[in-house]
């Protein structure tokens, strides 16, 4: 096993989340000293602590309202990582649904196509005096520390992320995740679930700029904050800690859409 990896089985991660993973198993798939471990794994965003002889994700017993989500979003010069970059990553750290910390910064960046110019008005001139991508991933790894990643469509921006702070020699991402697209389809009930039709249909970020980072993820926190509203009164108690809302996220019931696009229908009625 490498020592900046997580390759637990699937089964062992599971556990880990759920009803706990015995050191005999744990130690069955290591080959290195479990507690040296168990700190990089730490310094990587991910905490596993022991419990009653068996080891969990420390979120596993974590109160929503105690945890620390961070929300990020992220706009690339392409979507391949051997050949692409991140051009500017914003975040917010969220704890009881207030704003504790922000991040937000454009990375230097020599070659940007015109059809992403023409996306996110991001060119290489707004860039040529922003901080090189390996400042801007040791900034946000620290900024980040073990909170919970939060973003819309989770798995290209965390991969994204995860493989440009390798790019520049930092170990990879282990951070527990949370989708707020796959959140939303089982707590929001809408015809479609991309970020910016929720947002006009719910005027979640009224000054949007869809395809800037800040803004994306001003318009994420905030249904975010809807979906654990509308979370409450539909399942109220049994959404406790972290894991819960992850699961759910995964495993809830994902509400029926509605026949016709909603938004279509009040724009013939004008």
């Amino acid at each position: 096993m490498l020592s900046n990896d997580f390759s637990l089985d699937a089964k062992s991660i599971h556990k880990l989340s759920s009803k706990g993973l015995s050191p005999k198993s744990l130690k069955e798939q290591i080959d290195e000293d479990l507690e040296f471990l168990l700190e990089l794994w730490h310094s990587q965003g991910l905490e596993i602590l022991k419990q009653q002889g068996s080891f969990y994700f420390a979120t596993k017993f974590m109160p929503l309202h105690d945890a620390t989500f961070c929300i990020v979003d992220i706009e690339t010069n392409g979507s391949k990582i051997e050949k692409h970059q991140i051009i500017e990553i914003a975040a917010l750290k969220i704890k009881g649904n207030k704003i504790i910390g922000t991040f937000d910064s454009l990375v230097n960046c020599k070659e940007i196509n015109p059809h992403i110019t023409e996306i996110t008005g991001i060119s290489v001139e707004d860039t040529k005096d922003a901080p090189a991508l390996k400042n801007v991933m040791y900034d946000f790894k620290n900024f980040l520390a073990d909170s919970v990643f939060v973003a819309h469509d989770v798995k290209f921006d965390y991969k994204f992320i995860s493989q440009s702070i390798q790019k520049v020699g930092l170990a990879p991402l282990l951070n527990r995740s949370l989708c707020s697209l796959s959140l939303a389809e089982r707590t929001i009930a809408s015809y479609r679930y991309a970020l910016s039709y929720l947002n006009e249909s719910f005027s979640l970020h009224p000054s949007a700029t869809h395809h800037r980072a800040m803004s994306d993820v001003l318009t994420t926190y905030e249904l975010f904050k809807l979906s654990l509203a509308n979370l409450d009164k539909s399942l109220g108690k049994s959404i406790e800690s972290v894991e819960d809302i992850i699961k759910f996220s995964k495993e809830g019931k994902i509400l029926k859409r509605p026949k016709f696009d909603p938004l279509l229908l009040v724009e013939g009625q004008k």
